[in-house]
């Protein structure tokens, strides 16, 4: 039995309010996923990038504002590579904790780790650091 007119209505209120208040769950409920997404954005800006380096070249043998032109394109890809990047790298490790493999194993949780030493634990600052190495240098008579 197919929808009422009104009762169609209501539910693409409802669709649009879901996809402001939450994207990405909207988007796991379309089927495409932020990864995706990003996917497709990083392709797309590798794609402005080449033929804005195309166009660079074209540029160079004909006429100037061609080159500027590609500048601005190979620029423009830049960006928005950086951009996507910047995104994911935002929405890493809260993306990526406790997604679930086929196999049943949760993945990695993503994220930078911290360089600790080995024996002293966390890194003190550089000024520290150094300061550290002076009084030793001193206390030691020179080198």
């Amino acid at each position: 039995m197919p929808l009422s007119e009104e009762e169609l209505r209501l539910l693409e209120q409802m669709e649009r309010a879901l996809v402001e208040e939450d994207p990405k769950f909207a988007s796991t409920l379309r089927g495409t996923t932020m990864r995706a997404t990003a996917r497709r954005r990083a392709i797309l800006a590798g794609f402005v990038f080449a033929a804005g380096i195309a166009l660079l070249f074209v540029g160079v043998l004909t006429e100037w504002y061609v080159g500027i032109v590609g500048f601005g394109l190979m620029l423009g890809g830049a960006l928005l590579f950086m951009s996507t990047l910047r995104g994911r790298q935002a929405a890493g490790p809260a993306d990526q904790q406790g997604t679930a493999h086929p196999s049943g194993l949760t993945s990695f949780q993503g994220g930078r780790r911290e360089r600790r030493s080995r024996s002293r634990g966390p890194k003190a600052p550089f000024m520290e650091r150094m300061e550290e190495r002076w009084r030793k240098r001193k206390d030691n008579g020179g080198f």
